[in-house]
């Protein structure tokens, strides 16, 4: 069967496709986007989208990819900041009065008029250009860096990553994330790698993804843990659907800690586990965990290292905690300057600024941010906190504030469905943890709120925090 491209609206073989983007890249041209012009895309997920974004790579634009729902103001300053002359959106997308953007459909229907001179998509200009791709940190701990990369270095990450993986042509890939960030976009750039299917499903409406994943007959799930959870829960209200992930072979998992209790129930219901993958957008892919090994964040990709560190940078044994160095070919090429340029970052050795270890099979364990708590005269991690937390079966996450007599209160929020009581978690906790971890204060959530890229929204708790102090 010929490999799709396959939304809720319309489908399109990857033959029919590719001449679709081929005359898109010619209007692209004709309206003066060329090697090298920056070019701000702001879009949701859609057919439009990737033909929108493929076609760019063709004519070889400087690609600044931005999420669809950035407020305006920040898109305005994006656009001072990089440069750009053009900007794409779709009618969703806010963008500042005098931006003058060309919306998605102006060159959809400027494109079938057209006669496509070009044979085939090629994206070997874009692959030499070392501000290809611009792309923005999630900014969940902090102000959003905007991450340089080069073409050739991105897409060849990501042939590592299938190939790692195992995606093949036979595969229908239902990625149920923003394609705006580093995950969802490595998706769809795989599917066509491999030259598989590819289902647009509205990764915000997990029951109309399952009937999507149903119909189309989905094999390769990727999504975060907050909407596996979900997946859950519709599953439990509507046992109908229950039959729409019958031709999974890998759920997929990345972009937020996933706790081993999410693992169990997906082997329980499903008889697959969630498998885990560590990256970033800065270092890209690094590690995954696999159906033949399945264990945390499994091995890293060939052509990749992690050495485990401690403070004076020597290298630990396995099952030492320490600092994770990625040694990549892969990696960015810096981060974008006030004025446009960029400063570079070591081409050697990224230093995640992640905490983890290796076991004595060379599987990975990535444990949280290297961000160190004072409290009560003890160094505390917040994150390995919140690990042991899920271990004993509590999701949790902790904004620490500060505090004149302790040094950090630790106030803890709880994911909890059935809402019970702060008083039943505290206790729960305080059973847990050694006395030096536990809470100042439980705050339950039905659902931790979530910033646009599905992680926990850490400064959103924050706020909570301060404001309920």
């Amino acid at each position: 069967m010929a490999a799709k491209i396959l939304a809720e609206t319309s489908v399109v073989t990857l033959a029919e496709f590719e001449q679709d983007t081929l005359r898109i890249a010619q209007v692209l041209r004709e309206r003066g986007v060329g090697l090298g012009e920056r070019v701000l895309f702001k879009a949701g997920n859609s057919i439009a989208y990737v033909s929108v974004l493929f076609a760019l790579m063709h004519v070889g634009a400087s690609v600044v990819l931005v999420d669809q729902q950035e407020k305006q103001d920040t898109t305005a300053a994006i656009i001072r900041r990089a440069g750009t002359k053009v900007v794409l959106v779709d009618d969703d997308a806010p963008v500042p009065a005098d931006a003058d953007p060309v919306h998605l459909y102006e060159l959809l229907a400027a494109a079938p008029d057209l006669e496509v001179t070009d044979r085939q998509l090629c994206f070997d200009a874009w692959c030499d250009l070392d501000d290809a791709l611009i792309m923005w940190s999630s900014g969940s701990t902090g102000e959003p860096k905007g991450i340089v990369k080069n073409g050739g270095r991105f897409l060849k990450n990501l042939e590592r990553n299938a190939h790692h993986m195992g995606h093949n042509a036979d595969d229908v890939l239902l990625p149920l994330l923003p394609f705006s960030h580093q995950y969802g976009l490595s998706m769809v750039l795989i599917a066509w790698i491999v030259q598989g299917s590819l289902v647009i499903a509205p990764y915000k409406r997990a029951d109309r993804a399952l009937r999507m994943a149903g119909h189309f007959g989905a094999t390769v799930v990727d999504a975060t843990p907050a909407t596996y959870r979900s997946i859950l829960t519709i599953l439990g209200q509507r046992p109908g659907l229950g039959s729409s992930l019958d031709a999974v072979r890998m759920f997929c998992s990345g972009a937020a800690p996933l706790d081993q209790a999410l693992v169990e129930r997906y082997v329980e219901r499903f008889g697959l586990p969630l498998l885990d993958s560590y990256g970033s957008t800065e270092a890209g892919n690094v590690a995954f965990a696999t159906s033949d090994n399945p264990v945390s964040c499994g091995q890293v990709m060939d052509g990749l290292r992690i050495r485990v560190v401690d403070d004076e940078d020597r290298e630990l044994p396995p099952g030492e905690v320490g600092e994770l160095l990625v040694e990549t070919p892969d990696v960015m090429i810096g981060y974008l300057t006030q004025d446009g340029g960029i400063d570079p970052v070591d081409q050697q050795v990224f230093r995640t600024g992640d905490l983890g270890y290796l076991d004595a099979a060379g599987n990975l364990f990535v444990l949280g941010r290297k961000f160190a708590v004072h409290r009560n005269g003890y160094t505390l991690y917040p994150e390995i906190v919140e690990r042991k937390a899920a271990a004993g079966g509590c999701s949790a996450r902790i904004v620490p504030l500060p505090d004149e007599r302790r040094g950090s209160s630790l106030v803890f929020f709880v994911e909890d469905e059935q809402l019970r009581e702060a008083a039943y978690w505290r206790q729960f906790l305080d059973e847990l943890l050694p006395a030096y971890e536990q809470p100042n204060r439980v705050v339950v959530l039905e659902q931790f709120p979530l910033n646009r890229n599905g992680k926990p929204d850490k400064r959103k708790m924050t706020e909570l925090a301060l404001a309920s102090s």
